[in-house]
């Protein structure tokens, strides 16, 4: 059976990565507080590069620009239904 995905608060996450920062082992870390360690890295790294841990603040060019088109789209998609929508008693 798959994990249950879980959520952190930015606090907890920042708490983690202060223990790091003060010489605890990622290892260590991981298994006390019961998180992969890839999830770890990537707290470190976000703190390190934009000192957050929102998602929007940490994605590529790529990955905002394909945000963007994706919001777009489905903008654009709502306005299609709704001109077809009007325009289908006619």
């Amino acid at each position: 059976m798959p994990r249950q995905r879980r959520t952190f608060t930015p606090e907890f996450k920042l708490q983690l990565v202060k223990l790091y920062e003060n010489g605890k082992p990622r290892a260590e870390i991981a298994q006390e507080y019961d998180i992969t360690l890839s999830a770890l890295d990537r707290w470190i790294k976000n703190h390190k590069e934009t000192s957050s841990f929102a998602a929007k603040y940490n994605r590529s060019e790529e990955e905002n620009e394909l945000a963007k088109l994706r919001k777009e789209n489905q903008r654009l998609l709502m306005e299609n239904d709704i001109f077809t929508y009007r325009h289908k008693d006619n």
